[in-house]
């Protein structure tokens, strides 16, 4: 069975190109959204280790806010989109002219907000991944939670830890009027579920 460290070049060129779909779609919502043009960098698709991903979001001690889904249908898994204040600040003044100085701040309103922009980095991705394999995707309600980064990210670990010590993460830059949104995603699908994925995209070894 194969495991996330076991993805070859091809398998992580194919899935950076649904990665560069998907955000580009979402820079595209976006723009509509927050009523300024909205452009993407290239998205990097990497394969981490649990303690690697918490560092690469800025480690297991900062307070942010994550949006989870959960994906069914012919994928299990689940995905999450980490949003620091910064990226929350730029999406609140653009949608509703106001800020934050830390979570405990956060009313429905813009806590709703922030799971719209959650479920759009989500969804398009999920949406790009599923068009190009020609599976059938269902995702959940999503939810946004306020925890330390290294918490938030126990979900995925107690779900599928058992299964591997890794998983992917897609990162980017947003940019909108001179402003850099960064994008963090974390994809956790198991391994029934990545094996099916590759082998619809065609590019599965054996």
């Amino acid at each position: 069975m194969k495991n996330y460290q076991d993805l070859n070049s091809l398998e992580i060129d194919t899935l950076r190109e649904i990665g560069s779909i998907g955000t580009g779609n979402a820079a595209t919502a976006l723009s509509g959204m927050l009523g300024c043009t909205v452009h993407i960098t290239m998205p990097e698709v990497r394969i981490m280790e649990y303690n690697e991903a918490i560092e690469w979001i800025g480690g297991p001690e900062p307070v942010t806010a994550g949006v989870l889904v959960h994906i069914g249908g012919q994928m299990n898994g689940l995905m999450l989109s980490v949003q620091p204040l910064e990226f929350i600040n730029i999406i609140l003044e653009r949608m509703l002219s106001v800020s934050i100085k830390d979570y405990s701040q956060l009313q429905e309103l813009e806590r709703s907000a922030l799971v719209e922009v959650g479920n759009i980095m989500i969804s398009t991705f999920i949406n790009a991944m599923s068009n190009l394999a020609d599976i059938k995707v269902d995702l959940t309600v999503p939810c946004l939670t306020v925890d330390m980064q290294g918490a938030i990210l126990t979900v995925p670990m107690a779900e599928y830890g058992g299964q591997s010590d890794y998983l992917m993460t897609i990162g980017g830059n947003f940019s909108c009027d001179g402003h850099e949104l960064p994008c963090r995603l974390i994809l956790s699908p198991d391994i029934r579920s990545l094996n099916f994925l590759l082998r619809k995209l065609g590019v599965e070894d054996g």
